[in-house]
């Protein structure tokens, strides 16, 4: 099936609006990096039609950037590459941080890693509350203007953040977590970004694996997986989900689509929306074709509302992951 594709204002190339999401790969988090499979899974994502591909510093505190760098030599021309910024890190332990001077340092180093002369999409990855909004935004300006960036995404940002920081940068898009059990942006951050034509990439579309269909009550997580201090897998919120799991199957079958087709798509049908879907092994590249080329009806939206409400009676969202200040 054809893939499906967006335009982000101030990038040439139109985005694949499914994106290929790096976190996994530096490792830190998710067990550990494996980078032969981490280069497989990249080729596996250009060659389904894939072209977007997003990454940021602190996953594997560069690792991941450094895996992307050498996997797309001589190909980047063929890739819509983003990754962020304002994030910092001492001995492990992950901070915001959006000074003037840490974006400059940061971007330098993530242009050495990516092996490129610019990076597309520019990303804020969370608001940083002890630095001005117009001290970050005029940095990134200025970074659009020396042609190192070429267009700027916020991540993580309020409707409230996000305009005070355009106040002094244009913005293209916007970066939130966004799946069918995390649906917070419905109130206020998509309906901005539809009516400021902000294109929105959406974080966690399957939820750290929970809308793969593939889990089960058994499942168990080791090492410094993150889902061992994720609220939707520790019992009994785990069965809820679970149980959710299992009704929208019933929702996929009618389709003849699988599950994680099904939770990409109706990401996909939300608005102008960008599906990040996360992977570290070329095997979780299979079934992206699967979500294109089909839509969800309203009767099918409202089944899905009515499964949410009658098996998840405890949700919670992903505010765990939000890293602290600085101190």
């Amino acid at each position: 099936m054809t893939a499906e594709f967006i335009t982000i204002e101030g990038i040439p190339k139109p985005a694949s609006r499914i994106a290929l999401g790096t976190w996994a790969m530096g490792g830190s988090m998710w067990g550990g990096p494996d980078d032969d499979n981490a280069a497989k899974t990249i080729d596996k994502a250009l060659d389904v039609g894939i072209n977007l591909i997003d990454t940021a510093p602190v996953y594997g505190f560069g690792h991941s950037e450094e895996i992307l760098g050498k996997a797309l030599e001589g190909r980047r021309d063929r890739v819509v590459l983003a990754t962020k910024v304002g994030l910092n890190w001492q001995d492990g332990q992950v901070f915001r941080d959006s000074r003037k001077a840490r974006i400059e340092e940061e971007l330098d180093a993530s242009l050495k890693r990516l092996r490129t002369d610019h990076i597309d999409l520019y990303q804020v990855h969370w608001p940083d509350p002890k630095t001005p909004f117009e001290e970050t935004a005029r940095a990134l300006e200025k970074s659009v203007q020396s042609g190192k960036v070429r267009a700027l995404g916020l991540s993580n940002f309020s409707p409230e953040q996000m305009d005070e920081f355009r106040k002094f940068a244009p913005v293209a898009a916007i970066q939130p977590p966004y799946n069918l059990f995390e649906r917070e942006i419905e109130k206020d951050i998509l309906p901005y970004a539809v009516t400021n034509k902000l294109v929105v990439l959406a974080y966690g579309p399957l939820c750290r694996g929970l809308l793969s269909g593939k889990m089960t009550a058994e499942h168990v997580f080791t090492g410094d997986d993150l889902r061992k201090v994720d609220p939707k897998f520790q019992q009994p919120r785990f069965s809820q989900y679970l149980n959710a799991v299992e009704g929208l199957k019933t929702i996929a079958e009618q389709h003849g689509k699988s599950l994680l087709a099904l939770a990409i798509r109706w990401v996909l049908d939300r608005g102008p929306t960008i599906a990040l879907w996360g992977a570290r092994k070329p095997e979780q590249i299979t079934g992206v074709q699967d979500a294109f080329g089909w839509t969800l009806s309203k009767d099918d939206m409202a089944a899905i509302d009515a499964i949410l409400d009658k098996t998840i009676t405890d949700p919670v969202g992903p505010e765990f992951m939000a890293p602290p200040a600085r101190s």
